[in-house]
This record gives structure tokens, C-alpha cells and sequence, in this order.
């Protein structure tokens, strides 16, 4: 092992873009030969979604709190005493990937000197005094920043003053990858679509920054207008926040549209990490109508799959997706554009083909390895100037 002795630090072992992108970059990190221990904050006996290829620690997770600000505090105090614990002497820098393992981390910097990087995936829309100056000091205040797209780069510079350095996401294209004899009839079975209904597949679960409210309206258009009526089946669901209430004005939305749960719109939750790509393989078209997202994974492994897609005209899927080339993009938080979309692929199999097509050369081209070389470029950088400080 050769290199600066990296802790990598997530607030969860749940699947969640963050926790993902942490495992697939330590996985790298450590096939590279860099020295990497994940730790995070979860039940050390199941430990993560999925068996991490790289050394981790998981600290027990604090009991569940009734308010969100409960919750990030004591997931706070809890990560923190795991790193007293565990960081001292054993790392030359932590890497945060979260508002919660930065903080955790400011605690352990301010005690021992060990330099904090954080990687912010995207601002949480918190609306208490005490969890917004949490999340501000977690971004002003490490060693460096980095970001994995432009558009939260220009975010950081804009509405905190930071100068945030952009390395690139990946996608495990060989995971996702096709295979000429995936059977998806099991799966489409399970959530009625048989007898030549289309089935749409969307990964995050039901909350505002997914776009769900805005999927129900749009699948009640299609309703109207394509035979049979197609089924959209939502996988994932896991956060650390509450969107309880958003999730009942949804159903209730549904229900008011006459988009009946279980038949036209599919909850599936979190699902066992080897049948996720299967779900990809069983779905005609993958619909994703964010209205904020910090990278958009769940699109690379779609493309990688080979799905056409339908996704929201946001900045941030703009960085790699070609409208018209690499999906279908409509406006942000318009149903009836989105039904439109929807109702295209639905109808015309030789756009599904062209869209289809185009998919996993551009999946193929964000690899995890090259993301890991980005990383320890940076990890250099980062304790070569600690030292210089120092001398």
C-alpha cells in the first residue's frame, strides 16, 4: 500500500448516492494499492446494503430521534466518538462525504490537525437555525472541497463563497450491462406488467427533490392515452429525512387520480442489492423527473443497462446527457411534458432502439478507476501542503 492513509467517513451503510459513491470509491482506491478505511455509522453486525470490497469500520448508529435535527445532531456526537476512537495516528486526511461526517470530522481536525476534505453531493434543504449553520460550517469550513459536477461547483461559489474542485461520479458499467439472455418475466410478473404493459423503472423513492408528485400526474395522463395503461415501478425509498408527509399527499394525489398502488404505480422500497440491476433488465424505459439532484447515478446505470430514459432538463444531467441523444428531457416539475415524453417511448419502439443504443458507450466512459485517480491526486496534494505547513 502506497500513499496518504485515507479515511473515508458516510453518515450511513443505507443505499444512498453518497454511501454508494463512497464504497464504489474506496473499492478503486483500495485496488489501486491507495490505503483506505471506510467508516460510517450503521448496525455493525448486518454492516453495509452490500459486502464492501475495502477495509471499513461500521460504528453503532444512535437510536432514532423524533426530529430531523435530533437525528443529524446525535449521528453527529456518534461519529464522532467512533473517530476519537478509531482516527488517531492510524490517518493522514479524512474524507467526509456528507454534511454529518464533516462535522464529525471539523471535531477530530480541531484536536488533532488532521486535515478534512469534503465531498458535497448536494445542499440539503434544512429548515431549522441550528441544522443550516450545521450544514454552512460543513461546507466553509474544511481543508478542501470537491464536487462532482459543474453546476454545484457554481452553487458552492455562489451561495457559500467556496472554491470547490470537480471530480467525476462513475457507474460499474459490467454490473449493469445487459446480458443477451436477462430474463425480466419473473420481476414484470410481480408488479402486473403482463400482457403487454409498458413498465417504466425510477430508482429514489418517494420525496419533493425525486419529482414524485409530478411522476403520479404524469402517469395518470398516460393513463388516458396509452392501452394498456403502462406501470411504474419505484425501487429505493431509504432516507435520513422525514418526507412522510409528502409521501401521503402523493398516495393522496394518486388516489384522487385514480392511480390505484400496486396496479399503476408499484412501491418496491429498498430491494436486495443483486436484484437492482435485474430491475434494470426487466424495465422498458427508466423515468427519472428530478427536480434536484447532486449527480444523477441511478441515470448512469440506467444507460449502462441499455434503457431509454426520460429525465428532467436540469442543469446537472445537462453536464452528460445530450437531449435528444442520450435521453428525453422535460421541463422540471411539468407533469404534462413529462406524460408526453413518457407516452413517446411508450409508443414508438425505434426511438426506445435509437436512445437505447446510445446508452452504454456513455455509461462506459465514467469508470470508478478514474474516479479513484482524481481522488488521490488530490489526497496527495492535500497532505504535501499539511506538511509543508508543518515544516
Amino acid at each position: 500500500m502506497t500513499g496518504p492513509r485515507v479515511a473515508i467517513i458516510t453518515y450511513s451503510t443505507k443505499p444512498r448516492g453518497g454511501v454508494v459513491h463512497a464504497m464504489h470509491l474506496a473499492e478503486a482506491l483500495h485496488r489501486r494499492g491507495t490505503p483506505v478505511h471506510v467508516i460510517a455509522l450503521g448496525d455493525p453486525a448486518r454492516g453495509f446494503f452490500r459486502p464492501l470490497r475495502a477495509p471499513h469500520t461500521v460504528l453503532p448508529a444512535p437510536a432514532s430521534a423524533p426530529t430531523l435535527e435530533e437525528r443529524v445532531l446525535d449521528a453527529v456526537e456518534a461519529l464522532a466518538a467512533g473517530l476519537e476512537r478509531l482516527a488517531p495516528g492510524r490517518f493522514d486526511l479524512l474524507h467526509a462525504q456528507d454534511c454529518i461526517a464533516a462535522t464529525a470530522g471539523l471535531r477530530l481536525r480541531e484536536r488533532t490537525g488532521i486535515p478534512l476534505l469534503r465531498t458535497v453531493h448536494h445542499v440539503d434543504d434544512f429548515a431549522t437555525p441550528a441544522l443550516v449553520e450545521c450544514q454552512r460550517r460543513s461546507i466553509v469550513e474544511p481543508d478542501g472541497v470537491l464536487v462532482v459536477s459543474r453546476t454545484w461547483r457554481r452553487t458552492l461559489r455562489r451561495d457559500f463563497g467556496v472554491r470547490a474542485e470537480v471530480v467525476t461520479n462513475g457507474v460499474d458499467a459490467a454490473r449493469f450491462r445487459r446480458p443477451p439472455d436477462a430474463d425480466g418475466a419473473r420481476l414484470r410478473r410481480r408488479v402486473g406488467a403482463t400482457d403487454g404493459r409498458f413498465l417504466f423503472l425510477t430508482v429514489g423513492g418517494i420525496e419533493p427533490r425525486k419529482g414524485s408528485l409530478e411522476l403520479v400526474e404524469a402517469l395518470a395522463r398516460l393513463r388516458r392515452c396509452v392501452e394498456p395503461a403502462p406501470v411504474v415501478a419505484v425501487v429505493g425509498g431509504h432516507s435520513f429525512q422525514d418526507h412522510g408527509p409528502y409521501r401521503e399527499r402523493v398516495l393522496a394525489r394518486a388516489r384522487e387520480l385514480d392511480v390505484a398502488m400496486g396496479r399503476d404505480l408499484v412501491l418496491l422500497g429498498t430491494v436486495p442489492d443483486d436484484e437492482v440491476p435485474r430491475w434494470y433488465w426487466a424495465a422498458d424505459a427508466f423515468v427519472f423527473p428530478s427536480v434536484k439532484e447532486g449527480f444523477g447515478l441511478a441515470l448512469l446505470e440506467a444507460l449502462a443497462a441499455g434503457l431509454p430514459v426520460v429525465a428532467t432538463d436540469i442543469p446537472v444531467f445537462r453536464e452528460f446527457l445530450v437531449p435528444g441523444e442520450h435521453a428525453l428531457l422535460t421541463p422540471p416539475g411539468d407533469p404534462e411534458a413529462l406524460a408526453e415524453a413518457m407516452a413517446s417511448l411508450v409508443r414508438d419502439p425505434r426511438e426506445r432502439g435509437r436512445l437505447a443504443e446510445r446508452g452504454p458507450a456513455l455509461a462506459a466512459s465514467y469508470r470508478w478507476d478514474e474516479t479513484a485517480r482524481q481522488h488521490e491526486a488530490v489526497y496527495a496534494r492535500m497532505v504535501a501542503l499539511r506538511s509543508r505547513r508543518g515544516a
